[in-house]
């Protein structure tokens, strides 16, 4: 059995458009409420955390819808073909009635931004559930963590497009010192790679003759599915799948609470515990993306050969280690340098092994027909523990000292080691290939 690269980096284009948009979204939008409606902090703070409450509804939601639509166009293109549309519609407003606010203000004008806003975070919510379904849909379980993998360097990538464009069209020279900065064109961009991106994916991925042939391959491997039918034909999860489950999502919510308070709060607190600017820290959270990047792909085959349980369970250990170890060195240092630069360079690594593999673990305990809803408990649960560490982490660093942030983080990230060690469902391996089929996997 062999992963089709091609179509799975095709099917990652949906992902790519996602993370090109909420790039842009958390680095432009706060500007535009801090700048052009001078918004306070907390005002701003509570706007930019409606997209994650929002989130805790509407991912599970439309996950579960996707799973019962039925068109000519499959279950989850319709959610991604509109809700992309929807979105390119609405996000070309927000700069025009920017724009137009710092013209002339007015209330209205105002309010008209926080709707059309609204209604922008409500048309992204509707499909990124079905879009990250899709691979699930069309990719046989034992090759997930794999696919997963070029999805997750997709998204990556995604962002990555997004920085390259705004650091071409928006340089210090353009905005520094400028009483308002018109994003119009930035937007316009973005929204045009969202439409290339989902465009291609449609044009390239028929989805019920993948979903159809997937269907197939799994009833020829009964082995496959967790999933048993009760009396009614009703899809039913035995009670001890339900158990892996549970303690599944609860290592979910627990390592991104870790990780989490980390990406939030780590470069106030290396200006307060080390006096280091923002570019220092700012670097070394991207040397931490760029080791996610660069091990996405060979984490997924590490998983197909171990197992995602160990891949993630190695993981964990190694991000909770790098977290104690980021307590002492910005203990110990005065100024950020190449150990730690290291040191994050192996987070990434730690949280590629965990995050490639999370996904694919949560829809291998389900049936084809419920992976949407399946999804959707994946990002109830990453989406709550992200809404709650940033004030709760927040407010310990206020009340004890700043020092315990790292404390905090490698805390929760350990426990979720103990949840995992409760889970005993989802870890499908390939099988083992005999005679000339070892042989098809090699190079040519």
């Amino acid at each position: 059995m062999k992963l089709n690269y091609k179509r799975t980096f095709i099917v990652g284009l949906a992902f790519l458009s996602i993370c090109a948009f909420w790039q842009m979204y958390d680095n432009v939008i706060p500007l535009i409420l801090t700048n052009t409606f001078h918004l306070n902090e907390t005002l701003s703070g509570a706007i930019m955390a409606a997209d994650n409450l929002l989130a805790l509804f509407l991912l599970p939601l439309f996950g579960s819808l996707s799973d019962k639509t039925n068109t000519t166009f499959g279950k989850r293109m319709p959610f991604i073909i509109f809700g992309t549309g929807a979105a390119v519609v609405l996000m070309n407003l927000l700069p025009l009635i920017d724009n137009s606010y710092y013209q002339e203000a007015s209330q209205f004008k105002m309010i008209s931004f926080i709707v059309v806003l609204g209604m922008l975070l409500i048309a992204m919510g509707t499909y990124r559930s079905p879009a990250v379904a899709l691979m699930p849909d069309v990719t046989p379980k034992p090759l997930r963590s794999k696919a997963n993998a070029i999805i997750n360097l997709m998204g990556a990538v995604g962002g990555i497009i997004y920085l390259a464009i705004a650091a071409f069209l928006y340089p210090n020279s353009k905005t520094v010192g400028v009483a308002h900065v018109d994003y119009q064109i930035l937007f316009v961009v973005v929204s045009g790679i969202m439409f290339v991106s989902v465009g291609l994916l449609y044009l390239f991925i028929k989805e019920p003759k993948l979903v159809e042939e997937n269907r197939q391959l799994e009833e020829e491997h009964p082995e496959w599915n967790l999933a048993e039918e009760d009396e009614s034909g009703n899809e039913t999860l035995p009670a001890d799948v339900k158990r892996s489950l549970a303690f599944l999502l609860a290592s979910i919510a627990l390592w991104f609470i870790g990780y989490n308070a980390v990406t939030t709060w780590f470069t106030t607190y290396v200006s307060v515990v080390m006096g280091q600017g923002l570019g220092g820290a700012s670097t070394c959270l991207l040397v931490a993306t760029a080791g996610a990047i660069v091990s996405y792909i060979p984490i997924g085959n590490l998983a197909s050969k171990y197992g995602r349980k160990r891949t993630i369970m190695f993981g964990i250990i190694l991000l909770s280690n790098m977290f104690a170890l980021g307590f002492v060195l910005t203990n110990i240092f005065k100024s950020i340098n190449i150990v730690m630069y290291i040191s994050f360079a192996l987070v990434g690594l730690a949280w590629a092994a965990i995050n490639v593999n999370s996904l694919p673990m949560v829809v291998e305990m389900c049936k084809g027909s419920d992976i949407g809803k399946f999804t959707g408990y994946y990002y109830t649960a990453s989406m709550a523990a992200q809404i709650v560490t940033p004030i709760l982490a927040g407010t310990l660093m206020r009340l004890i000292s700043y020092n315990i942030l790292f404390i905090y983080s490698a805390f929760f990230v350990l426990l979720s080691f103990v949840t995992m060690t409760q889970v005993k469902h989802g870890d499908q391996k390939v099988e083992a290939k005999k005679g000339l089929e070892a042989f098809e996997d090699m190079p040519d």
